[in-house]
């Protein structure tokens, strides 16, 4: 399968987040099998790093992501307590991906208050780096900043050095400010998926990226890039139409929340969102899908067969981000076709 593009370095698998607990290995075995280098683990029903432990615990090579847990209702502590034991079960394997929510679902879902996510994004991803540095010197923790306060860990709470590298932080986002942040502080940045589409990477995110790199004074490349983009695919036509309609349907719930503007603004359907939140707000949720026209489906999800998707993502990442993600569906029946298509980004 050969494209003429450039071949991208990370090839993720998502995961179903309703998928019960006792699936999570069976799933993550799947995926190594299928040759993928990583798997992404949301947070939306199940706790992200339950799931973690049992995706590690049952593969051996595969590295396991949250994408993205959610930071602000736990401490950054007990965060960095919980991905010092996974990185302890998996040496090297486990990538602690934190993400922020937005404001009412902080506030109103978690019972938390809520503050300025940027820089409180900022001091929590501190925080946890002060926590593993007090772990591997096995030594006290200090961290004093606008939001967290660390300042005790007696001997008896230190769980000491690991044999391999602490967790890198992954952090998400699609405003200028949380891009920044990501360049400035972050190890890897998953692109959102209704912010995905190579206009919005090369003209918004990528270049913020580059700004807060640059006040980091870290060096090119740095932080690794994953395009969370939406896919449309299947064995068939018909296969990847039906697709289509359900990428439709989640694009219709997603472009009504304000968060995810940016690729409706850069694109000019500024009045997209407006119409969807007002159809939310009366709670006329089957009528959202249909707003979504063919210009905007289009723009963010790419929709091919199994057999041209390696090709059709190439041409839209290639030489952009460092990696892709892809959503591994529930029949295994054509898991071959989908292990050439992971083949094939890895060696087009």
């Amino acid at each position: 399968m050969t494209t003429g593009h450039d071949a991208v370095v990370l090839v993720a698998a998502g995961m179903d987040p309703t998928t019960p607990l006792a699936a999570v290995g069976a799933h993550a075995r799947r995926v190594e099998a299928l040759g993928f280098d990583a798997l992404h683990v949301a947070e939306t029903t199940n706790d992200s790093f339950v799931a973690s432990a049992l995706a590690l615990e049952h593969t051996e090579r595969l590295t396991v992501r949250t994408a993205l847990a959610v930071a602000f209702v736990r401490s950054p502590m007990q965060v960095a307590l919980t991905a010092w034991s996974l990185a302890r079960l998996a040496p090297a394997r486990f990538d602690l991906g934190l993400g922020t929510q937005i404001r009412p679902n902080v506030e109103d879902r978690f019972g938390v208050a809520w503050a300025d996510p940027v820089e409180r994004m900022r001091d929590y991803v501190a925080a946890v780096r002060a926590c593993f540095e007090a772990f591997a010197a096995g030594g006290p923790v200090h961290h004093e900043g606008p939001h967290y306060r660390l300042t005790r860990l007696q001997p008896e709470f230190n769980p000491g050095p690991l044999d391999g590298p602490a967790p890198t932080v992954w952090l998400g986002g699609v405003n200028r400010r949380s891009c920044r942040l990501a360049g400035e502080v972050a190890d890897g940045f998953v692109t959102h998926p209704s912010n995905s589409d190579p206009r919005y990477l090369a003209e918004r995110c990528l270049p913020d990226l580059a700004e807060g790199r640059a006040v980091g004074g870290r060096p090119p490349g740095a932080p690794a890039v994953v395009a969370g983009g939406m896919v449309a695919t299947g064995p068939h036509p018909e296969a990847v139409a039906a697709a289509r309609r359900e990428r439709r349907r989640m694009l219709g719930f997603l472009f009504s929340t304000p968060a995810y503007r940016p690729t409706l603004e850069l694109h000019g359907w500024d009045d997209l969102e407006g119409r969807l939140r007002d159809l939310a707000r009366s709670g006329r949720w089957d009528e959202m899908a249909a707003t979504v026209d063919d210009d905007v489906l289009d723009a963010v999800v790419v929709s091919a067969p199994y057999d041209e998707l390696a090709g059709a993502l190439l041409e839209r990442y290639g030489g952009l981000v460092d990696g892709v993600l892809l959503q591994v569906p529930a029949d295994p029946a054509h898991d071959a076709r989908l292990a050439a298509v992971v083949d094939a980004l890895h060696d087009p």
